[in-house]
């Protein structure tokens, strides 16, 4: 969040307590000059890798890093948390409380905010944003995140036209003041509130909706400047930003790669000020590439092979079927050599630095065993067709590992497996989202909130944003609503990993490893780029130096 959050798809390849601030590569900087020498220019312009976002600029309609990462610098919400801690810290709200069994909350506003464009930041205006977003008339990807609200259901039927165009559970006290009203009790809402969806949005947005995503007004640290498709999108520092993370540059040019080597070569040689993840082919030397400049640091993120479940082939598959091809894969072998130590191999659903993670929560099931493999796809029916495969985005550097993946599935099992590449995460993303998966995808998942109710219900509830498998479990759903209900955050941690343990058995996907930031920056920058917990630079907080 500038410091932890934003759970979404990601296009990369006890209480939180990941380093906020990337440590550095070797002292041999090849051609960089020293980072910490020079003079800010509070007016200078940082360049930013980005791939193009799947749908318009809107709050609610980003459940991937892409558009996330620029609406997280155009809109600011009522919470953020600390980088470090994850402890909660307040931006336009002056305070956020819930009633005695957190089923009522009350929000109050930090007066005298503004929209780009002038406009009071009000009640209202938050309040007017989520009701249009949870509607299902307006298409919203992420309208499932107000189901906790009461009234939700009637903007949001299952089936048929909207009864009603407002929640019952919001109401306006003033233009500083509002209250939420939940279904039930959800101990730990205060947290949700850090995500995008959660954004208030201005008056001339209703009446342009689609116009408004192509040319977005926010209230965050920086205001909306051009949109250039599938190759530069523009924002500079909103001078009248009243929060906390006031941005220490002039604004950032998100410029879009079709290639991961491509972005590497600009960055290397300082026409790029960030990337998103060095190329597979770069990690052995990366850090003698750019020295000092390198990246290497690990945050809340789990990558993971996902069934289509809605498919034929696994549609009522037997899950001893999926966890006979998670244990075919060999993750210790391909994150030490074809990822060559910039993974972790993951032995949990929930990535490591998020509240409720349990070491060790998956074992058998992430153990490389090539006999029991074999054994259990056999017990379980077969894969159908005997062959699958791993669909991915091509405009990222994924297709090492699938290749590996793969080879591993196919010498363990003789089940035949091969990658099915889509041209970017924009593709990628709308076969997910319209059922067009083949047989499996790759999943990326980073937190939103951190929390490890995150990476389960958000990911794997029958009705959530993320699910886009079709996967449901009627027992897991129902331990996931009393986690929810429960008097406390301890307690419904505790259930969660309850809940986990269904997904063990059930194996609605194959976890594969953790995510590191494997990044570097430009000598063009004032000291080390500080990240959050969601693997994204604290943009606001990043220097650029004077020419």
């Amino acid at each position: 969040m500038r410091g932890a959050k934003s759970a979404k798809w990601v296009a990369l390849a006890a209480v939180v307590a990941l380093a906020a601030t990337a440590c550095g590569g070797n002292d041999s900087d090849s051609g960089s000059n020293d980072m910490n020498k020079g003079t800010a220019d509070p007016n200078g312009i940082l360049t930013a890798q980005l791939s193009e976002p799947q749908n318009p600029l809107q709050p609610a309609n980003a459940k991937e890093s892409q558009g996330s990462r620029v609406l997280r610098a155009i809109f600011a919400g009522l919470v953020d948390y600390e980088p470090g801690t994850g402890k909660l810290v307040y931006v336009n709200a002056e305070s956020v409380t819930p009633n005695k069994d957190s089923s009522v909350w009350t929000v109050k506003l930090k007066p005298g905010w503004k929209f780009h464009n002038g406009e009071a930041v009000t009640a209202k205006s938050y309040v007017d944003s989520w009701n249009w977003s949870a509607n299902v008339a307006n298409n919203q990807t992420n309208s499932s995140w107000f189901q906790d609200i009461k009234g939700y259901e009637d903007v949001h039927p299952e089936k048929g036209k909207p009864k009603a165009d407002k929640m019952s559970g919001l109401k306006v006290v003033n233009d500083n003041e509002f209250k939420i009203e939940l279904n039930s009790s959800v101990s730990y809402f205060a947290y949700k509130l850090g995500y995008d969806v959660w954004s208030p949005l201005p008056t001339g947005f209703f009446k342009d909706p689609k116009g408004f995503g192509e040319k977005p007004v926010g209230n965050g640290p920086y205001k909306f400047v051009s949109w250039d498709h599938k190759k530069m999108i523009k924002v500079r520092k909103f001078a009248d930003y009243q929060g906390p993370n006031k941005a220490k540059n002039g604004g950032i040019d998100f410029k879009n790669y079709t290639t991961a080597d491509a972005a590497y070569s600009d960055l290397r040689s300082n026409n790029l000020d960030w990337i998103e993840q060095v190329p597979t082919t770069a990690l052995t030397n990366y850090k003698s590439d750019l020295g000092k400049r390198a990246i290497d640091e690990e945050y809340s993120a789990v990558q993971s092979v996902v069934p289509a479940f809605y498919t034929k082939q696994f549609k009522n598959i037997d899950p001893k079927v999926i966890q006979g091809l998670s244990m075919a894969i060999d993750r210790d072998t391909i994150t030490k050599t074809v990822l060559h130590g910039s993974r972790t191999p993951a032995d949990s659903y929930v990535a490591r630095g998020v509240i409720g993670y349990k070491a060790g929560a998956l074992k058998e099931q992430v153990t490389y065993d090539p006999a029991k493999a074999k054994s259990l796809i056999k017990e379980g029916g077969g894969v159908p067709g005997n062959k699958i495969s791993i669909q991915y985005n091509a405009d990222q550097d994924h297709k090492p590992w699938v290749d590996a993946v793969c080879n591993s599935i196919r010498k363990a099992t003789g089940v035949d497996c091969v990658g099915d590449s889509k041209p970017d995460f924009q593709a990628d993303l709308n076969a997910r989202d319209k059922h067009q998966v083949k047989s499996m995808y790759r999943g990326g998942w980073v937190l939103d909130y951190p929390v490890n109710s995150n990476f389960m219900r958000d990911l794997y509830g029958s009705k959530a944003a993320g699910n886009t498998s079709g996967y449901a479990n009627k027992q897991f759903d129902e331990l996931a609503n009393k986690a929810d209900k429960a008097a406390t955050l301890d307690e419904t941690v505790k259930l969660y990993q309850q809940a986990e343990q269904v997904l063990a058995k059930d194996m609605p996907a194959i976890p594969l490893w953790f995510y590191k930031v494997n990044s570097g920056q430009s000598n063009k920058v004032l000291g080390k780029i500080p990240y959050g917990q969601d693997g994204d630079p604290i943009f606001t907080d990043v220097q650029v130096k004077k020419k």
